[in-house]
């Protein structure tokens, strides 16, 4: 029993590093060329826009509107 809560306690590390290695792999062509201009301005609206989106999208789950009079 103790060998399958050690293989469940592997699968947040797996998730994590699945995670992290598609993110570098995303990534990775906008900072190859980081040289231009154009792509460091793409690469900071893009974050931009991903925390922005996120703080709204975490806003609306714990600030529901109630739609009901």
């Amino acid at each position: 029993m103790g060998e399958f809560f050690s293989n469940v306690a592997r699968y947040p590390k797996y998730l994590i590093s699945i995670i992290i290695g598609g993110l570098v792999a995303l990534l990775e062509p906008l900072f190859k060329n980081r040289s231009n201009p154009l792509t460091i301005v793409g690469l900071i609206s893009s974050v931009l826009s991903a925390f922005i989106t996120v703080y709204f999208v975490l806003q609306a789950m714990t600030n529901p509107i109630n739609l009901q009079p």
